[in-house]
């Protein structure tokens, strides 16, 4: 099977005269477009996407720029799948990566989350990112009041909590000025590492176990868009005048043999600055990358070795992460903006190609063996009884695996047992009515001897009691009539004594 991976791509107007957004599909290697979906035009941090996974198809969200409307399609058909009416216009959304939970950001710091779940006032600023973690348990918000809150999930869609203010997991606040972007780093929740980029010219490396700031880098442009290394290895961060910073997360050093040694860079806490370019100049001068006009959003592709930057110009740059060579430029979106970078392998229920490997009839029904991942409309009020008496739409994931057996069982052993069971008795019902009347006839009479014999031991048991304790008693008795007749001839010794004396005295 060939995994192809792709890069989609969302845009919107650059301008008030230009036209509206797409949503596109390229071929990472070539360039080529694959697939696109119109009528789109979402701002940055409003594109959410759920991979075709496990037997079922993916979506795509898209917040619209200029409206309180939320766009969803899917991978299967190039047109428009639902349009979700929201309460209010959106400034970010997220959704898990099992698509079970979406999150809406607006402008006046509100969260929506869920049938509506919760809604609650989490910033006092409009909300310009918000990430879920890799394991969905916990929702990170970035907000123009250069605060980061955590919040876990499990809180914000637990029953018993839905009349009480939402509580962050813990806050992050040494940000000075608006955060730009969030990134969530592999591993389950809290065991992951956070990256958040703002326009205080700072890119913060955070520990959510410990609730901690481990590493400052400081950079000499504000930062609009981050990107991580799939591996942690590294990451860059690009400013609006076109630059884009590679930060190495590791360093060379010689240790007491004078041999090379690789380390950890940063985790000392609040008093870790690196102040990026000025440490080796030259060194940082050969990773620094520039585009030559602003740079939006940023990804990297899944094998880690290529880097894709999207401008305000509608170019999206391909460069090479080991050499920094520039490798192509897909110019198809000129005039208009990326907003929306993710690399991803091609789905295989993309609409117009065919992936063999998910069917085994015709190809043009191989779209028909891969479900699409229900998407209902969202609320727009917080309604308790609809709550609780709403359906949840669920596809079981397809399982093509044979499922193996831990006991070694035999097809004759799992006949014959099943003519045991399956075939008809031999014996009519009027034998079989006789032989259970018999049979209860049996039980009944070994009830009677044994009731029998539970007396007569009951009789044997209490006349053996009877006969210890009458034997106890009789021998007390012979012992107190033996001490008295003991006691009664030692006095008439003692008498008999003391008249001898007195005859021998006289």
């Amino acid at each position: 099977m060939h995994l192809n991976e792709s890069v989609l791509c969302a845009t919107a107007p650059a301008a008030s005269g230009s036209g509206p957004g797409t949503l596109a599909l390229h071929d990472i290697q070539t360039g080529t477009s694959l697939a696109s979906w119109k009528q789109s035009s979402a701002a940055l941090h409003c594109t959410a996407i759920v991979q075709s996974r496990d037997g079922q198809g993916g979506f795509m969200l898209a917040a619209q720029q200029d409206k309180s409307i939320l766009n969803v399609y899917s991978f299967q058909k190039d047109q428009l799948a639902l349009k979700i009416v929201l309460p209010e216009k959106l400034t970010a959304i997220a959704v898990d990566p099992k698509g079970k939970y979406c999150a809406g950001a607006t402008a006046q710091g509100r969260i929506a989350s869920g049938i509506m779940y919760n809604s609650w006032d989490a910033h006092y600023r409009q909300i310009n990112v918000l990430r879920f973690t890799q394991d969905a348990a916990a929702l990170l918000a970035g907000s123009e009041d250069s605060g980061v809150s955590v919040w876990l999930t499990t809180r914000l869609v637990d029953e018993t909590l839905q009349n009480e203010l939402p509580t962050p997991y813990c806050s992050f606040t040494d940000h000075t000025l608006p955060v730009t972007d969030i990134l969530c780093g592999v591993g389950p929740f809290p065991s992951c590492r956070i990256l958040t980029s703002s326009v205080d010219h700072t890119v913060k490396l955070w520990d959510p176990a410990s609730k901690t700031l481990l590493t400052t880098f400081y950079f000499p442009r504000p930062i609009t868009c981050i990107t991580w290394d799939p591996t942690e290895r590294l990451f860059f961060a690009a400013s609006a005048d076109g630059s884009i910073h590679q930060v190495n997360l590791f360093r060379q050093r010689e240790d007491k043999y004078s041999r090379a040694a690789m380390e950890a860079v940063g985790g000392a806490g609040v008093s870790d600055i690196i102040r990026i370019n000025e440490i080796d100049p030259k060194d940082a001068k050969k990773r620094l990358i520039s585009v030559g006009e602003s740079v939006t959003t940023m990804a990297i592709s899944l094998t880690g070795a290529m880097l894709l930057a999207g401008t305000t110009s509608g170019l999206i740059h391909v460069y090479d992460i080991a050499s920094h060579q520039q490798l192509r430029t897909l110019s198809s979106h000129k005039g208009m903006a990326i907003t929306h970078l993710s690399t991803m392998l091609r789905p295989p229920d993309l609409v117009g190609h065919v992936s063999l490997t998910l069917s085994t009839g015709a190809a043009g029904d191989a779209r028909d063996n891969i479900p699409v991942r229900p998407v209902t409309p969202f609320q727009r009020i917080r309604d308790a009884k609809a709550r609780e008496t709403h359906e949840v739409s669920l596809i079981l994931p397809h399982n093509s695996t044979p499922v193996g057996t831990f006991f070694s069982y035999s097809r004759e052993e799992l006949i014959k047992d099943h003519a045991f069971f399956v075939q008809p008795s031999a014996v009519g019902p009027e034998a079989a009515g006789v032989s259970l009347q018999s049979r209860v006839s049996e039980l009944e009479g070994e009830v009677t001897r044994l009731r029998e014999q539970l007396g007569k031991a009951k009789g044997i048991n209490d006349v053996m009691w009877e006969t210890v304790v009458q034997r106890m008693v009789s021998e007390g008795k012979e012992s107190e009539k033996k001490q008295g007749s003991t006691e009664q001839d030692s006095e008439t010794q003692a008498e008999g004594g003391g008249r001898r004396r007195k005859r021998n005295r006289t």
